[in-house]
């Protein structure tokens, strides 16, 4: 096979494109209070449909065979991405951050993303063999995020006004100076601007300039798609083993997930059982990297679960969710007004 290389017009018409279509969407949601489910289900669409578009420009431009590659990889990153969803809810219930904050981090996400996954693609397979530890180390995470959302119920969803006895503050607090409260959708705040105001006594240590909440999260958001990065990579590489081709692909499928996330969020506002299944899935997600750890890292086990596998069990998940919703939706309605 030869080598697809690095094509100059095929690098500029990618970044081109991703560029602009990224700020586009910035733009298009910089005043907005809430992402309805019309507004996520259109965007979704649109980056299904551009990366479907990348597909027959390889095939009209280049060759059947390239286009192939890089659509195999896409579908592939897309299906093994899908956990990130789940995980990237329970994140931002931790930090009870409210739909428009989560568009500009998930914003700002990708463009980490974008850094991230070149350098994993450069480095290829030989970055991925701590993976298994990694893998624990995050199968933990994930569980226990399982668990402090089943203990919180709908208060998960509650903005939270003062992170001081947040995790992530308690974590992070004594090694870099955080505003424990949230400054309209600001990553960091300047000192001058809290002695201003008044604020300095909500600072976990003085600094010229103090990170947010939002910042935080925004970490760990970034933190989770590295984590599953050890995953996705490797498993794309095998599949297209070009570097470009399999950029692109994953870069696509992350850009849509986003959008695809709003529509999950969107529709877990009136889908009152949804909620449940995330929790349902985030252990399954802990079990499936805890167990793909210890085959690599320990021993084989025997038990392999593929990407096809557990796309079916996630999808299998949230239908039942949403199944349970609209024949249940009374009961739990009333339930939920009478708190």
């Amino acid at each position: 096979m030869d080598n697809f290389g690095f094509p100059i017009e095929v690098i500029v018409i990618f970044f081109g494109t991703v560029s602009i279509s990224v700020y586009l969407d910035l733009v298009m949601h910089k005043n907005s209070n809430e992402i309805t489910v019309s507004n996520a289900v259109k965007w979704s669409s649109f980056w299904i449909l551009l990366a479907l578009c990348f597909y027959f420009y390889l095939l009209l431009r280049f060759s059947k065979e390239w286009g192939d590659l890089y659509l195999a990889g896409y579908f592939l990153e897309k299906s093994l991405s899908v956990d990130n969803l789940i995980v990237f809810m329970a994140i931002f219930a931790s930090f009870g951050i409210r739909s428009e904050l989560q568009h500009r981090i998930l914003y700002w996400g990708i463009i980490g993303a974008l850094v991230f996954r070149a350098i994993f693609v450069l480095a290829g397979t030989s970055l991925f063999l701590a993976s298994p530890w990694i893998g624990f180390l995050f199968a933990v995470i994930v569980a226990w995020s399982a668990v402090k959302m089943l203990q919180g119920g709908d208060s998960n969803n509650d903005e939270i006004e003062d992170y001081s006895n947040h995790w992530s503050v308690r974590l992070t607090g004594k090694m870099m100076p955080i505003y424990t409260k949230l400054n309209l959708n600001s990553f960091f705040i300047k000192h001058k601007e809290l002695f201003v105001n008044g604020l300095t006594n909500s600072v976990t240590r003085n600094g010229v300039i103090y990170a947010t909440p939002a910042f935080l999260c925004l970490v760990t958001i970034e933190t989770s798609d590295i984590a599953f990065s050890f995953d996705s990579v490797p498993a794309v590489i095998s599949v297209t083993q070009q570097p470009l081709l399999v950029y692109a692909a994953m870069i696509f499928a992350i850009l849509g997930l986003r959008s695809l996330y709003f529509v999950l969020v969107a529709l877990a506002r009136y889908l009152v059982y949804l909620e449940k299944s995330v929790i349902a899935l985030l252990f399954f997600i802990s079990i499936k990297m805890a167990l793909q750890s210890w085959n690599n890292a320990i021993g084989d086990t025997g038990i392999h679960i593929s990407p096809g596998t557990s796309l079916f069990i996630v999808f299998g998940t949230l239908v039942a969710g949403v199944t349970a919703s609209l024949l249940f939706p009374k009961e739990e309605k009333d339930k939920l007004e009478s708190h």
